[in-house]
């Protein structure tokens, strides 16, 4: 059975755009996957400590019949790959990639949280999501679109298509 993800990327470090862009390249070659879109790039500031330069984040959509511990598992080897190191919590990151929706799963384990935990608060995350997919809801019911008008403002600057090469 095919599962409709969504991932949000992050980065603020080594060309951030160019680490999207190789990440979204990775993640359309993914097994037992197809990228079927991406949201443009959007900068932001950071969450937590802001003594780092601001963020650029975007979201693809994926469809998958691996699980999402599968998914998660190939996400990481992703991040490693890009040189990802977790020195600080909300510290600067190479790549930060990250489940925000499974199709209607709501899991919390150990190692995932799905919906994301923070989605609502997450302008950065909650927009591009938007982007792909402007009718979804959450497996509880909340549109995406509400917790956008909801979610405090961080500063989020669409940029333009050619920051993406």
């Amino acid at each position: 059975m095919s599962t409709d993800a969504y991932i949000g990327l992050g980065s603020n470090l080594a060309d951030p755009a160019e680490q999207l862009a190789r990440a979204i390249s990775e993640l359309a070659m993914l097994p037992q996957t197809t990228l079927v879109a991406q949201s443009p790039f959007y900068a932001s500031r950071p969450v937590g400590p802001q003594d780092q330069p601001d963020f650029i984040n975007g979201a693809v959509h994926l469809v998958t019949t691996l699980t999402a511990h599968q998914l998660l598992d190939h996400l990481q080897h992703i991040e490693q790959a890009h040189g990802r190191e977790r020195l600080q919590h909300w510290g600067p990151r190479t790549l930060d990639l990250d489940i925000l929706v499974f199709g209607n799963d709501c899991i919390q384990d150990e190692r995932l949280t799905v919906p994301h935990a923070e989605l609502a608060n997450r302008d950065f995350a909650l927009q591009p999501l938007l982007d792909l997919a402007p009718d979804i809801t959450l497996p509880c019911g909340q549109a995406i679109r509400e917790l956008r008008l909801q979610c405090p403002d961080n500063g989020l600057r669409k940029l333009p298509p050619l920051a993406r090469n």
